[in-house]
C-alpha cells in the first residue's frame, strides 16, 4: 500500500512537471518555431475592416504575392476586432499584419520586435504626403447646428451621441479624440471612449463604414471615420476631400449597407491628416530572409500594378491600397518615421 501510494505519487509529480514543461513550450515556441527557417506557412492578419467580404478579392491577390515572394503557405487570418489582430501579430501567431498606424504602435508596446516593413508613398513616391484623412461628419441637414461665425466648430458635439470605429483605430479613434481633447482642454482621452462623461452616448463600429452607418441611421448626431473605407460608398458633390464643410453624399450604386441610404447627405466638421498604416512584421516570428523576399517584392513598381491590390478608389470594389498618383509605390519603414502617432496615442 505504501509503495502504491509513493508510486502513484510520484507519478503525479512527473504528470505535472511535464505539463507544466509542455506550456511553457507551447507559449515560448508559438512565435520562434513559426519564425524558424524550417516554416513552411506564413499568418497575415488583417483589421475588421480589410476583413470584410468586399476586402476579398484583394485580401487573395495578397495571399498570392506572398506566396510568390516567399514560397510559403500563406493562412488569411480574419477579424472582427482590432484587438484580436493587435494580440495576433504582438504574440506571433501572426507573423504579418496590416494595420493602422494606432494599432501598430499598441502591438510594438506589448512587443518590441513587432515593427513596420512596408508602408504606402505619398503621390510623389516618397514619404512625403504619405497620408489619409480622418473626418468627423454629421448630418447635412443639421450642419448649420455646427457653425459659429460662418464657420464649421465642434463646440456644440459636446453632449451629444457620438460613434467611433475602435479604441484602437488610428483615424477612427485616436486622431479626432486628440482634437477634441486639445479644442476642450480635457487632461485626458478617457472620458471620451463612454458615454455618460463628455458625450452621452458613444457607439463603436467596429469598421470604418460601421462607424458611417451609425450616423446615417440616426443612432448618433456626429461619426467618427476616414476617407480611404468610405470612397467606395461616399463621393463628394461639394468643396473636397481635405475641405471643413464639404458634402458628402451616398452613392447611386453604393453596395450594402450602405444601399438603403443612397443619396443621403453628410457634412466634415472636422478633416484630419493621418501617417498611412503600416505593413506590420513581428520580427521574431517571421525569418529574415522571407521579410527581405517580400520587401523586394513588394516596394517594386511591377506589385502596384495589381489592381486587385491598388486602385485609383473610383471602383466600388476596394483595394487594400488607393494609389494617389503614378508614383505610387510601397516604401520601406522603420519605427522611428512613426514618432508623431506615438506621441499622439501617448497622451
Amino acid at each position: 500500500m505504501k509503495k502504491g501510494r509513493l508510486l502513484t505519487a510520484f507519478l503525479g509529480v512527473f504528470l505535472l512537471l511535464t505539463g507544466v514543461l509542455a506550456g511553457c513550450s507551447s507559449k515560448s515556441s508559438a512565435s520562434e518555431k513559426a519564425g524558424g527557417d524550417s516554416s513552411k506557412e506564413i499568418t497575415m492578419v488583417f483589421y475588421p475592416n480589410e476583413s470584410a467580404k468586399n476586402f476579398t478579392a484583394s485580401r487573395k491577390a495578397l495571399q498570392e504575392e506572398l506566396h510568390k515572394a516567399t514560397g510559403k503557405k500563406i493562412n488569411i487570418q480574419t477579424t472582427t476586432d482590432y484587438n484580436v489582430a493587435i494580440e495576433a501579430i504582438a504574440s506571433g501567431k501572426a507573423q504579418l499584419a496590416f494595420m493602422g498606424a494606432d494599432g501598430y504602435i499598441q502591438a510594438h508596446a506589448q512587443n518590441q520586435k513587432v515593427e513596420p516593413l512596408l508602408l504606402q508613398s505619398g503621390p510623389e513616391g516618397t514619404t512625403k504626403g504619405a497620408s489619409y484623412r480622418s473626418y468627423l461628419m454629421v448630418p447635412k441637414e443639421k450642419a448649420d447646428q455646427y457653425k459659429k461665425d460662418g464657420k464649421y466648430d465642434i463646440d456644440k458635439i459636446k453632449g451629444q451621441k457620438a460613434s467611433f470605429v475602435s479604441t484602437s483605430s488610428t483615424s477612427g479613434f485616436a486622431v479626432p479624440t486628440d482634437e477634441i481633447q486639445k479644442h476642450f482642454k480635457l487632461k485626458n482621452k478617457d472620458e471620451l471612449s463612454e458615454g455618460g462623461k463628455f458625450f452621452t452616448k458613444v457607439l463603436y463600429g467596429t469598421t470604418h463604414p460601421g462607424s458611417a452607418i451609425n450616423l446615417l441611421k440616426g443612432d448618433v448626431d456626429v461619426a467618427a471615420f476616414d476617407d480611404i473605407d468610405l470612397t467606395p460608398f461616399l463621393k463628394v458633390t461639394d468643396g473636397s476631400y481635405d475641405k471643413v464643410g464639404s458634402t458628402f453624399k451616398v452613392k447611386d450604386d453604393a453596395d450594402a449597407p450602405f444601399a438603403e441610404f443612397k443619396g443621403k447627405e453628410l457634412v466634415n466638421i472636422s478633416v484630419l491628416p493621418v501617417q498611412n498604416g503600416p505593413f506590420v512584421v513581428n520580427t521574431k516570428a517571421l525569418a529574415k530572409k522571407d521579410q527581405d523576399a517580400i520587401t523586394k517584392r513588394f516596394t517594386s513598381k511591377e506589385f502596384t500594378k495589381n489592381k486587385d491590390l491598388f486602385s485609383d478608389g473610383k471602383s466600388k470594389t476596394p483595394t487594400l491600397w488607393q494609389k494617389k498618383s503614378d508614383k505610387t509605390i510601397l516604401l520601406k519603414v522603420n519605427d522611428d518615421w512613426y514618432k508623431p502617432t506615438h506621441e499622439l496615442v501617448g497622451k
